[in-house]
């Protein structure tokens, strides 16, 4: 099945009557898991002004240890896929998540610059294992046609859980930023408990592999996936910014970096407002033209963060931007899940979430240098560029898609 037939074409009246069938039990309880973890989750949007005002390091090298973490990140979120495939989905879930509750303590616990430096590339190890099992596994136990609501289902929940996060954040942020990490470890490890105890491990084996089959398939000879890979790379350089770029320029304007629990709050309230109302238009049944519009409204709220100076301008940019977000959630998982042969997705689903990993890379050392050779303003308008093309990009990446699909895949 292609993805196109997932979301549009003749078969999109059966599409949504498949979507009003109740989803299986296990894609609720991982739904639950990953809500109790996203309470924790806020940690990541702190760990460059945890660096720099309270472990005196420069802006630079703050940007240098977050680089650093992206790296870590790549071999993490390819060991994830690979376990996944292999052992399943339960034990990678837990596996990941103990590690991250484990290397988040180093953090909390560090002392010294270098001392944060090596948890932080621990972290960063560990921080994406668990990412490919929780996605192969909603593909894995749904249909093709129910995913796109699945994954909807999933970033709904951990945007609600993202506004009690942001809460929480917005609080222990004026108590000490470590507990920010302290706290964070401790939701890793109530997900991996409620893994444990509700997802069956016998029904989440990994798919055999017969010998000659066309399962366990390199998603690297896949055009297909390597054109997901691409614009997703773009996305994550640019998306990544809010935790970058975006607590820095409250500071550099004035305002308490304790502000961006605020934005990630009303960021959530946005995407959780904007689940029922994306369900009943056409965008949430096109990928490509939801993802265009999506990338139009994204690149909008991320300019205005150029020429906001108030906390309620800031607000305001934040709730365009959000929406922005709400039109792109699970379209490219649910791309990717579909091009991927049985046994094989968490290695598709890694591979094409190395976008992230790739830009935690790079989007450290943009969103820094940016800021300290051009300021907040110039920053922003760059960083709009970039969504705008990828809204400009959507009606090429479908015809190419196409074209791909119709060709033998090597």
């Amino acid at each position: 099945m292609t993805p196109q037939q997932t979301t549009v074409g003749p078969q999109g009246h059966r599409a949504r009557r498949s979507a009003r069938r109740p989803l299986p039990r296990t894609v609720h309880v991982l739904v639950a898991a990953r809500a109790v973890n996203r309470l924790g989750a806020f940690t990541l949007p702190f760990l460059a002004v945890t660096l720099v005002e309270q472990l005196g390091a420069s802006v630079t090298v703050a940007g240098w240890v977050l680089a650093g973490f992206g790296l870590a990140t790549i071999p993490s979120r390819l060991l994830g896929g690979r376990l996944s495939d292999r052992f399943g989905a339960r034990a990678t879930i837990t596996l990941g998540l103990c590690g991250t509750a484990v290397a988040q303590l180093g953090v909390a616990a560090s002392s010294s610059l270098g001392q944060a430096v090596v948890a932080a590339v621990v972290l960063g190890l560990v921080f994406e294992v668990y990412e490919p099992a929780s996605q192969s596994l909603v593909a894995d136990v749904t249909p093709a046609d129910q995913r796109p609501a699945a994954y909807g289902l999933l970033a709904a929940a951990m945007a609600a859980a993202g506004m009690g996060a942001g809460l929480v954040a917005a609080a222990l942020a004026r108590v000490d930023l470590r507990w920010l990490f302290v706290v964070d470890a401790l939701t890793c490890l109530a997900c991996a408990a409620v893994v444990l105890a509700l997802l069956p491990g016998r029904s989440l084996a990994p798919v055999p592999n017969p010998r000659g089959s066309t399962r366990g398939r390199s998603p690297w000879r896949d055009p297909r996936l390597l054109a997901m890979l691409g614009a997703g790379t773009a996305f994550a350089v640019t998306y990544l910014q809010i935790t970058i770029a975006l607590p820095l320029t409250l500071s550099s304007r004035g305002l308490e970096p304790a502000l961006l629990g605020l934005l990630l709050t009303v960021s959530a309230a946005t995407l959780t407002a904007g689940q029922p109302l994306l369900r009943r238009t056409v965008l949430g049944r096109d990928p490509f033209v939801a993802m265009a519009v999506g990338y139009a409204i994204l690149g909008a709220g991320l300019l205005a963060n150029g020429f906001a100076t108030t906390t309620w301008s800031f607000v305001a940019a934040t709730v365009v931007w959000s929406i922005g977000d709400l039109l792109l959630l699970g379209h490219a998982w649910s791309l990717v899940a579909a091009l991927a042969p049985d046994g094989s997705r968490g290695r598709y689903l890694a591979a094409h979430g190395l976008s992230w990993g790739i830009a935690a890379v790079g989007a450290p050392l943009v969103g820094t240098q940016l800021l300290e050779r051009f300021g907040p303003t110039t920053t922003w308008v760059a960083i709009a560029a970039v969504a705008a093309a990828l809204s400009l990009l959507q009606p090429w990446l479908r015809v190419t898609f196409r074209r791909l699909e119709a060709a033998p895949s090597g």
